[in-house]
């Protein structure tokens, strides 16, 4: 086992949950192996807490999350929130403008809310998105005005997702809103996650390293995607996804298998045993 790793940090869609979007249960016992070890596990997520209600069973293996993309970070042992930054209504404003302006499908993070435009929530598949449909249509908060929505939560919105009907509606958006002044990261296959200036999931891991008097030097990290970029920069020691990007694979110290062929216990066992 690596003796100086503290702390784990794991990406969810793409890394430790399959493309059914199940836990691999040889995954989870390794985890609590790992936690049994004095290894602090951490959920590394662009979701929010809402959207980790199906996962209740599981979940408790976790110590601490980074959520909503760094934008909340959440002791589950305690459920207390440890930091939590916003977004500045503005930002938040002009980005569900743009989206109108693609037809894209908006979605937003607040503290503990999942909230969605209701017109388009049962056409997912429509934004590349249709393997959330069921989620989206047991947890998400459908609602008939985002906007209005949007300015009743300024005072815990996290985060706003933009999902495109195409990666060319996507990437006229990215231009579009390059100079908002906020964080922008590419996620699955045409959308883009908007969080505010300076916060990412690299973020969220500084803070908890301080919370738990560790250095970034002392965690790990595991992810597969773009916004898993920082993170996986930020730790001591990096792993890719045997399906991620190439982006991802080029910046982590090793690659371990796909999230279908049980990736993230492989990783465990080959190098954290």
């Amino acid at each position: 086992m690596r003796k100086n790793i503290k702390l784990l940090a794991l990406d969810f869609d793409g890394t430790i949950l399959d493309s059914g979007k199940k836990f691999p249960v040889e995954s989870v016992n390794a985890l609590y192996d790992l936690a049994h070890n004095d290894v602090k596990i951490v959920a590394s997520s662009g979701r929010g807490l809402a959207e980790l209600a199906d996962y209740s069973r599981e979940m408790q293996v976790f110590h601490y999350g980074i959520l909503s993309s760094g934008g909340l970070v959440y002791d589950f042992c305690k459920k207390k929130i440890l930091s939590q930054q916003n977004m500045e209504l503005d930002n938040a404003l002009q980005i569900i403008a743009a989206g109108r302006q693609e037809h894209a499908m908006v979605h937003v993070l607040t503290t503990d809310i999942s909230a969605v435009q209701q017109d388009v929530l049962p056409y997912m598949d429509q934004f590349k998105m249709g393997v959330y449909q069921g989620m989206f249509n047991r947890i998400a908060k459908p609602v008939e005005d985002i906007a209005a929505f949007v300015h009743n939560h300024a005072h815990d919105l996290l985060k706003v997702n933009l999902y495109h009907r195409s990666p060319v509606s996507r990437l006229r958006n990215r231009k579009h809103l390059q100079g908002l002044g906020v964080n922008m990261a590419d996620a699955e296959t045409t959308s883009l996650e908007f969080s505010q200036a300076g916060i990412s999931k690299a973020y969220g891991l500084q803070v908890l390293c301080e919370h738990l008097h560790l250095s970034c030097k002392d965690c790990a990290a595991i992810g597969d995607a773009p916004n898993d970029l920082e993170i996986l920069q930020a730790a001591g020691f990096s792993i890719a996804m045997g399906n991620a990007l190439s982006c991802v694979k080029s910046t982590c110290d090793v690659v371990t298998t796909d999230n279908d062929h049980n990736g993230v216990f492989h990783a465990i066992r080959q190098y954290f045993s």
